[in-house]
């Protein structure tokens, strides 16, 4: 056979869709990668029936898991007991499974460890591949991405290991994190990469480890050597940072965290901060170090100092004694030498297959680890090119959960809604409902939703106020707010509200007996996770936005409303949570938004030029419930009366709703006009 004849008969055998030597493919949309973003992507364009195709260079999904993390534990919560039986609800707390229409197709079918191993997630990106039978196509490894520009629009060509050019309008990058980040500085070449370290412990038996770096990686490897290394160093150029104090599931988690243990009960391990640019690795000449003694240390040590000690600007690896740091501070905290140095500074974006014509910018945060996207996740100066997963998480870097499965899952649903609207004309999503029924819902969403909730600050719920009814659109990027009507086919006429989840700014004592607020008249107070709401008479401008005060997801809005955080996250206490909800939702409808008994509509119906919009909507179409007895007389009596509502009358004494909603900008002299 020739040569061409063996590759094509190759790849028969290992189930490739189409291999021949230097083929063409056309397809509307080429997703590269078949990780995890990749396969949400690949869900959401098979449900619509589009023309794609999924990309991988490995033969089989999610590659980067087979090797990584090294000790193969994941830290993504896998929690099944939740106590309830709303898939929706579920999802806050699976951290793990991708979005679908099977309601079983869920992580807990491969495992059911809290913190599962790694192994188990190539498993379920395998059976989610299957069951939905997603057009995948291994064995592909796209070494050049150029981007072509004609009369009748930019396309985009992958060039594959075989000369194979795919065509594709929209290309969709879900190749991860997976380049090994590096620094540059003198003896570089002396330190190990966790990309290649050992992962036996009985391999560093009573050695002195140092290691580069204070992620999950740094962690994670020091707290594998604990029972085996003599004592760990771990030196970075920034101090630790909590993930329980942050709220940022990337910052350093609990169960990677015992070395700080041993480090703040003085048992050997330490940790220390420095620019590692300013640092050297070095290995010192003088005799007395080089000759071994009684046969042990054969290897030589390796020392840190600093970059300025080296006389004249050398860049040996090599040192002299006058060239420590000990030498010139006899208390230096990392004076003594190292058997080995190990990097775990993380990964970054593979921006080497791209051309000129089709490279996106590197981001402005993340060190430039990662591209820059735009608040629709497609790339900066390259249009039709969006970015997926871990690689799109410039846009909430170090502030929302982005950067993982259970955030990017929804970021991955908002481009394709992106998607469908531009190349499809379909409209965002979006639910129909009566002003009257816009309380019960916003309580359901707060409720319920895992996309808000996972992805705090960074999605949110849009209210598109018209009259008598509204739109409700959920999980819109809302950093693209001002781009509302060309992303999503939508026009705000008169008003809107937006529903945002998110945490307080104040610097606290997170485990402190004050950590937390419980008096509903001080909701915007809360520290953690709550549900706030702003209300704009019009469309913040992209101006506005970029001047929004520091931490804020948007710029001020005409009224605020904070719901008081919750120790059990359920937004549904009467008193806490829905009278202020209400109160807040009737100034911006500008209408009363109870419910009422039949009876009582009928009552309002002959007293009143106009019955409440509730008895519009129900009563007077032959809908309404009937009051029972005298429970549903009183309850008439408390809504007829109620002060501001159903009639001009004086208002009762209610002083901390009324100092409440005036802090929020809402009058209780009320501008609601009921019409009555």
């Amino acid at each position: 056979l020739s040569t061409v004849h063996r590759v094509c008969l190759l790849c028969v055998l290992m189930g490739f869709i189409t291999c021949s030597p230097n083929s063409t493919h056309h397809h509307d949309y080429c997703v590269l990668g078949a990780g995890p973003s990749g396969l949400q992507m690949g869900h959401f364009l098979s449900r619509t029936q589009r023309d794609y195709i999924i990309l991988e260079r490995n033969s089989g999904p999610g590659s980067f898991f087979n090797k990584y993390p090294r000790h193969r534990k994941l830290i993504s919560i896998n929690k099944i007991h939740t106590g309830s039986c709303n898939r929706e609800f579920n999802l806050r707390h699976d951290w793990n499974s991708l979005l679908s229409d099977k309601p079983d197709l869920l992580f807990r079918r491969v495992s059911s460890e809290f913190y599962p191993t790694a192994d188990a997630f190539p498993l379920y990106l395998s059976l989610y591949e299957r069951e939905l039978g997603l057009k995948v196509q291994y064995g592909v490894d796209i070494g050049h991405i150029r981007a072509l520009s004609s009369d009748s629009g930019r396309q985009y060509v992958l060039t594959d290991q075989q000369g194979s050019s795919y065509f594709c309008s929209v290309l969709l990058l879900a190749t991860g994190l997976w380049v090994p980040q590096t620094i540059a500085f003198v003896g570089s070449d002396l330190v190990e990469g966790y990309e290649s370290i050992s992962t036996d412990p009985e391999d560093y038996k009573n050695q002195a480890v140092l290691i580069l770096g204070k992620g999950n990686s740094a962690f994670e490897t020091a707290q594998s050597l604990l029972g085996s290394a003599s004592r760990v160093h771990m030196v970075s150029r920034s101090p630790v940072r909590l993930a329980w104090q942050t709220h940022y599931v990337g910052d350093l988690r609990a169960v990677n965290n015992e070395v700080l243990d041993t480090y703040q009960l003085k048992s050997l391990d330490g940790l220390v901060e420095t620019h590692l640019e300013e640092i050297a690795i070095t290995k010192q000449t003088e005799e007395s170090r080089l000759r071994p003694k009684h046969g042990r240390n054969k290897k030589e040590k390796l020392y840190l100092t600093l970059n300025k000690f080296m006389q004249n600007g050398s860049n040996s690896t090599n040192s002299r004694a006058e060239e420590l740091s000990g030498f010139h501070i006899d208390n230096f905290s990392m004076r003594k030498p190292y058997d080995r140095v190990i990097r775990c500074l993380g990964f970054r974006f593979n921006f080497s297959i791209f051309d000129r014509t089709a490279r996106p910018p590197n981001s402005g945060n993340a060190r430039g680890r990662l591209p820059a996207v735009t608040a629709w996740y497609e790339g900066k100066n390259t249009p039709g090119l969006f970015v997926l997963g871990t690689a799109a998480h410039s846009r909430d870097y170090r502030t929302s959960a982005g950067g993982f499965v259970h955030g990017f899952r929804y970021t991955v649903r908002a481009v394709h809604r992106v998607l469908e609207h531009r190349y499809h004309g379909l409209q965002w999503p979006f639910t129909k409902l009566l002003s009257t029924q816009l309380l019960p819902w916003i309580l359901k969403r707060v409720n319920e939703a895992s996309g808000p909730y996972q992805m705090f600050q960074v999605l949110g719920d849009i209210v598109l106020l018209q009259g008598s009814h509204c739109k409700y659109l959920e999980e819109f990027p809302l950093q693209a707010l001002p781009q509302l009507s060309s992303l999503s086919g939508h026009k705000v006429t008169n008003g809107l509200i937006i529903l945002v989840l998110q945490y307080g700014k104040k610097k606290i004592d997170f485990l402190g007996r004050s950590r937390a607020e419980t008096d509903w008249t001080r909701a915007w107070k809360s520290n953690f996770l709550h549900p706030v709401l702003y209300y704009y008479n019009r469309l913040p401008t992209g101006e506005k936005i970029k001047l929004r005060p520091h931490g804020w997801p948007l710029p001020r809005p005409k009224v605020i409303h904070h719901m008081i955080e919750d120790f059990l996250t359920e937004w549904d206490a009467p008193i806490s949570h829905v009278q202020p909800l209400q109160r807040f939702l009737e100034h911006c409808v500008q209408t009363d938004l109870r419910h009422f008994y039949a009876e009582s509509c009928f009552r309002l119906s002959l007293t009143h030029r106009q019955p409440p919009l509730y008895c519009q909507h129900g009563y007077l179409k032959g809908q309404g419930l009937s009051q029972n007895g005298q429970m549903g007389q009183k309850v008439y009596n408390s809504v007829t009366s109620s002060p501001g509502i159903i009639e001009n009358s004086p208002q009762q004494d209610n002083s901390a709703l009324t100092n409440y909603l005036t802090r929020a900008g809402i009058p209780m002299s009320s501008e609601i006009k009921h019409e009555l």
